[in-house]
């Protein structure tokens, strides 16, 4: 089964820890990337993650996220598809970085698209191909 993390997803362990939310998130997020490094789950990556990747002003995120893209057994770049698609997913309210990271992930037939953007989670459920969860929700669904 191959998984496609977008950025806020791979960024979470960074983020400030204090809100249970968070570390519940971060923690199921370790979990799936153990789970990957165990060859459970395969890792889809895309240019839009190496695109907002390299924007990330912190050295030691943007080289700990980068590390991942060795791991991807599928790798996603731009084509016309993947253009039409994205024009698709933001008619229906979903900003074009948000919108092409969920095209990547359909185009590389990802199972799941992994997020903890709220935004994304509630306008792009009912329009994607794919199946776009929280991490936590993708733990319990998997048992893990």
């Amino acid at each position: 089964m191959r998984l496609y993390l977008d950025n806020c997803c791979f960024n979470r362990p960074f983020d400030a820890q204090n809100a249970l939310t968070i570390r519940l998130e971060t923690e199921a997020k370790l979990h799936i990337q153990a789970a990957i490094r165990a060859g459970q789950y395969s890792l889809g990556w895309s240019y839009i993650l190496d695109f907002e990747n390299a924007a990330n002003p912190l050295d030691e995120r943007r080289s700990e996220i980068q590390k991942w893209e060795t791991l991807a057994d599928s790798f996603a770049v731009e084509t016309p598809a993947i253009l039409s698609a994205m024009k698709k997913i933001t008619a229906a309210g979903l900003k074009p970085l948000d919108a092409l990271h969920i095209a990547c992930a359909q185009a590389l037939e990802c199972e799941y698209f992994l997020t903890v953007d709220k935004g994304i989670l509630k306008k792009a459920k009912p329009i994607a191909k794919i199946r776009i969860m929280n991490p936590i929700d993708f733990v319990i669904e998997q048992g893990l």
